[in-house]
Formats: structure tokens, sequence, C-alpha cells
């Protein structure tokens, strides 16, 4: 993308976390430009979804800055937070209600003003070609509907920046370019910048302008796709090869359900 250095909105210097013995994020530094889709690529442990929890004011730094849309996340939380829509890995509707429920509960905690509410819920809706199943419960939707639905729950806010995390995981192909599609669609509409993490090496590869390669905390390597696939010296070279060239380890993806289970009860016990 052709932007200039004005067009920054989301600028991290020497940005760290520790949870007691374990650096989870160390000193790591980027920027996003306006427009952009950039994702933080590694595997579980990497410190994906702890930056992401920082940058969406979660978690406090221990040490570094983070300005998104000129607010520090450390200084000025609340006003970042007005700029933002943040999709988590978990779960994050409600079963029991109605996709309209869900988008009208949202819409009331964004304190999206009254009258306008109703209008923004079925602006949503009708972006994401959910309006038959707005009155149908959540609890029977699939995985690929369900997604949508809490994009469209971050989308509420009108944000700058939406951050996702791990944004297909368990979802079949066409499910994922399904989603995809509205959030590639959101950001050549309206300009958001959309920032996620992934252990999909093939959806990075497709979706992004910019990877920032992660192991153990660290930045390994960062760049267009096409860039660190060139520096591999192997014709043809994936971004798989890209990972393991600049980390020196492959890309596990794979995990039984107790693992996956454990790990994610680690990851909020961790915060």
């Amino acid at each position: 993308m052709n932007k200039n250095q004005s067009d920054t909105i989301i600028t991290v210097e020497n940005l760290t976390k520790r949870f007691k013995d374990l650096t989870a994020v160390n000193s790591i530094s980027f920027n996003v430009k306006k427009g952009e889709i950039f994702a933080f690529l590694g595997p579980n442990g990497a410190g994906k979804t702890t930056t992401i929890r920082i940058l969406t004011t979660l978690l406090s730094p221990t040490s570094g800055e983070a300005v998104i849309d000129g607010q520090s996340v450390t200084h000025h939380p609340g006003e970042v937070r007005k700029v933002i829509g943040y999709v988590p890995q978990m779960i994050s509707v409600d079963g029991a209600l109605t996709a309209q429920e869900n988008l009208m509960l949202m819409a009331r905690l964004y304190d999206v003003p009254f009258r306008e509410r109703q209008e923004s819920v079925q602006r949503i809706l009708t972006f994401l070609k959910l309006e038959k199943y707005a009155n149908l419960l959540v609890k029977t939707f699939s995985g690929g509907m369900i997604r949508k639905l809490e994009v469209g729950q971050a989308m509420l806010n009108h944000p700058h920046v939406l951050f996702l995390d791990e944004p297909t995981a368990g979802l079949d192909p066409i499910a994922k370019r399904n989603v995809w599609q509205h959030l590639l669609e959101l950001r050549d509409k309206f300009g958001t910048t959309i920032l996620f993490s992934t252990h999909n090496m093939e959806e990075a590869d497709e979706v992004c302008d910019r990877v920032a390669i992660m192991s153990a905390g660290k930045i390994a390597a960062m760049g267009p796709t096409q860039d660190l696939k060139n520096k591999v010296n192997k014709e043809n070279a994936t971004l798989e090869d890209a990972f393991v060239f600049f980390t020196g380890d492959h890309l596990q993806e794979n995990g039984n359900f107790h693992e996956i289970r454990h790990l994610r009860q680690t990851m909020r016990r961790l915060g």
C-alpha cells in the first residue's frame, strides 16, 4: 500500500508484558497504516493474543508504549475504546438471545443513541446478510454465522481499527471465505484498519498487506508476505517456509480437544 507516515494509525514501541517469570511479549515495535490489513502470524504461545489484549486495553503492558489513532492505550484507554472494535477468540454472543437482541444489547453498551439503535442494528444485519435470521436464537446458528454476528457487534461503533483474535478458527473453508468477504468489504467501503492474529498460513498470505511473524514473544520478521517468501532460499517458497526460515521452528496447528481446552484455560488465567 502506498501510504505515508502521517497515515499511521497504530504505533507500538518496545512493548513488553511479563507474567511473573514468563515474558509473553518481549520488547516488540511496529506500526500499522490506516486501511491496512495486518496480521500476527505464529503458533499458540507466541504472544499474539497478549499483544492484541494490550492494544484493546484489556491488559496493561509491563513497559513500552502503544498509541492508537493518537491515543495511548496506557494513559487514555477510554479514548482508545471509542475508536476500536474487538472480536475475541472465545464466543462473545449470547446463544439464548436472538441476533437482533445481541446487537441491540451491544448497541446499548457502546452508547449508541437510543433513536439510532434500531437503524444501526438493521444496517449491520443487512451488511452481513443476516436479516432473515434476525429473530432466531443464536444457539441455532452455524459457526460461520456466529462469527459474522460477532464481527457485526464490533462494527456498531464505527471502529477505526478492528481487532480479531483467530477470526476463522474452527470454521470450514466456505464459512472462512464468507467471513473474510465481509471483512474485506468493511475495509474497502469504510477504510477500517484490520489487525488480527492467526496461525493459518494460507489465510495470512491471501488477505494481508503485511504480517509480523511472532515467536516466543518477539517479532522474528515483518513485511508483505511475498517479500518474506522471497528471502527464503527456495524456489516457490511458501509462507510456512518463510516462518521456518525466520524462526527455525515448524508451526504446529493441530492439537486435541483436551490440549486446546487446557491452553485456553491457561491463557485466561494468565490474562
